[in-house]
């Protein structure tokens, strides 16, 4: 097996962590993923862009992010082995109101919105598999500003 082939199985691996896919549409999928390279320091989303991509990171390290008159917000950190977009962005194909970049050289594996969403109307697993990283990409959402609210009423 290639590497360029190691790195889409670890894409396909990782929606089969969610939903189980049928052979058939795991190499439906894999026709249509494309792999991407960036260098340390190089954006991968520019706020103002709309995100066209859900990424999967093969390797490296990324952070979203966005800028204020005075300084700089880190939304969150993406590292190896874990698939990212920019949320409102990708659902609702508007422009972003973060950027992403690349914090090392990095590689990831990615698949277009349009194809996506065409595998949803097809393949009920697709759905099953996008339906359940919304969910949890919601959750994680919940968490963080959870866990931000509890920080603010201890400083109170």
């Amino acid at each position: 097996m290639s590497s360029h082939e190691n790195l889409k199985a670890d894409f396909l691996n990782f929606v089969s962590s969610l939903s189980h896919l049928e052979q058939e549409v795991k190499d439906i999928m894999a026709s249509k993923l494309c792999e991407k390279q960036y260098r340390k320091g190089e954006s991968i989303l520019e706020a103002g862009k709309v995100c066209k991509r859900i990424y999967f990171i093969d390797t490296g390290l990324v952070k979203t992010f966005f800028y204020t008159d005075t300084r700089e917000f880190i939304m969150r950190f993406f590292p190896e082995g874990n698939m990212f977009t920019v949320l409102d962005s990708f659902v609702l194909q508007q422009p972003s109101a973060f950027s992403v970049m690349a914090l090392e050289d990095t590689v990831v594996t990615c698949l277009n919105h349009d194809d996506l969403e065409i595998f949803c109307t097809k393949y009920h697993s697709i759905e099953t598999f996008y339906r359940k990283l919304l969910s949890l990409a919601t959750m994680n959402m919940m968490d963080r500003m959870g866990g931000m609210l509890e920080e603010k009423a201890y400083v109170a």
